[in-house]
Parts: structure tokens; C-alpha cells; sequence
């Protein structure tokens, strides 16, 4: 194999708001904190939990996206790639930072203002790529009302669309 591969997944809740900075060009970049948390149990059948801080940049678009729809407790699925970068601080002393490059996020959980319906596409299993419908534009609803409901008869509901299969 020539090339190597540089992928990461991450889901995990936000520590803070997301923080938005646009560059010379105009081009959003956002910055957030995701936690992550195992939970393992050691010797003794103890449970012991351990959570992670990752650094998450978001780019063009989708830091636009990111800044503007999560919030600090929001549930998030990220994928991207692990970068490792160096400079110097004003103290002079060399700094090391290691942040993820996201190439795609999906919104899970509830709405954080209520609403009561779960957070879009995690719900039914399906991921939509990065060239998601215009803000403000309608997303289709899940067939849950049909899909729930039982033929009258006790019958086999033989009607769903190909789009409730996940893959």
C-alpha cells in the first residue's frame, strides 16, 4: 500500500459553544471542545469511566453549519482526520497542539430548546453526505406514523420506503 490511511470517529458532547472566525477570504472556521467517554471495569468489577478532550476544526461550509446548530452539551458524530502542529508561544517555548480536521458531522440527540423530536438523521440510521439541503430548506419526515401503526387485521405492513434501509 503506498498511501497510509489518517481517519477518525468521534462521538461525543460538546464542553462548550463553538467558537467562529472567519478568515481574510471570508471562510468560516470553527473550533469546538468534544468529550469523549469509555467505561470499562477494573479489577476488583469496579466501574471506572475515562473521558477524552478533542479539539475539532470545522472549515467552509460545514464550520458554518457546526457554528451555528451545536451548542455546548450537544451530542455530535464527527469524522475527519488527526493533525499535530507546532509553534512557539510568546514565552518562546516551543508548543504542540494535536486537533481534528473534520470532514463530516452529524447532529444526534434532541433539539436543545425542547422540541421533542430526536435530532435528525441518527434516529433512522441514515448519514447524508456533506452536500446537505440549503438551511431553511424542509427535511423529509420519517414515515413513523405508518410505519408504527399495524394494518387493520393483524396483516404483515408490507409497505416501506427503500429509504428506511441503512445501507
Amino acid at each position: 500500500m503506498a498511501r497510509g490511511i489518517n481517519k477518525v470517529i468521534l462521538v461525543g458532547n460538546l464542553g462548550d459553544d463553538p467558537e467562529t472566525k472567519y478568515t481574510q477570504s471570508g471562510m468560516a472556521v470553527t473550533l469546538i471542545r468534544l468529550a469523549t467517554t469509555s467505561v470499562r471495569k477494573d479489577r476488583e468489577g469496579n466501574t471506572q469511566e475515562r473521558t477524552e478532550w478533542h479539539r475539532v476544526k470545522f472549515f467552509g461550509k460545514l464550520g458554518e453549519i457546526a457554528g451555528e446548530y451545536l451548542r455546548k452539551g450537544s451530542q455530535c458524530y464527527v469524522e475527519g482526520s488527526i493533525r499535530y502542529d507546532k509553534f512557539t508561544g510568546q514565552d518562546g517555548q516551543d508548543r504542540y497542539i494535536t486537533e481534528i480536521v473534520a470532514d463530516e458531522m452529524q447532529m444526534l440527540g434532541g433539539r436543545a430548546g425542547g422540541g421533542g423530536e430526536g435530532g435528525g438523521y441518527a434516529d433512522r440510521g441514515e448519514r447524508p453526505q456533506r452536500s446537505q439541503a440549503p438551511r431553511g430548506a424542509p427535511q423529509r419526515a420519517a414515515p413513523a406514523a405508518a410505519a408504527a401503526a399495524p394494518q387493520a387485521g393483524g396483516g404483515f405492513n408490507d409497505d416501506f420506503a427503500d429509504d428506511d434501509i441503512p445501507f
